[in-house]
């Protein structure tokens, strides 16, 4: 079954499971759940993925490394930057 979980929920997700993890259990484990970003979504477990890190020691290191590996959609309103107002 496929789930939905904010961005802001994730590491609500992560806590699931057992740590330490490796990147690819993490994933498979992932795999099917929606994550919804400010405009968009992606599959959890394809982000996992992209992660370069191979291993997670708790699962605020995994929402870490998930930050490094989020599409620009995840990160607020189109064409907005935090810089010059």
């Amino acid at each position: 079954m496929t789930s939905e979980i904010n961005l802001s929920r994730v590491e609500d997700e992560f806590r699931d499971y057992s740590y330490p993890a490796a990147r690819e259990d993490l994933a498979d484990s992932c795999a099917g759940t929606t994550v919804l970003f400010a405009d968009g979504d992606a599959d959890l477990g394809d982000l996992v993925a992209d992660i370069d890190q191979e291993r997670f020691e708790s699962a605020e290191d995994a929402v870490a490394a998930l930050q490094n590996v989020l599409p620009i959609e995840a990160l607020g309103e189109p064409g907005q930057s935090d810089g010059d107002a």
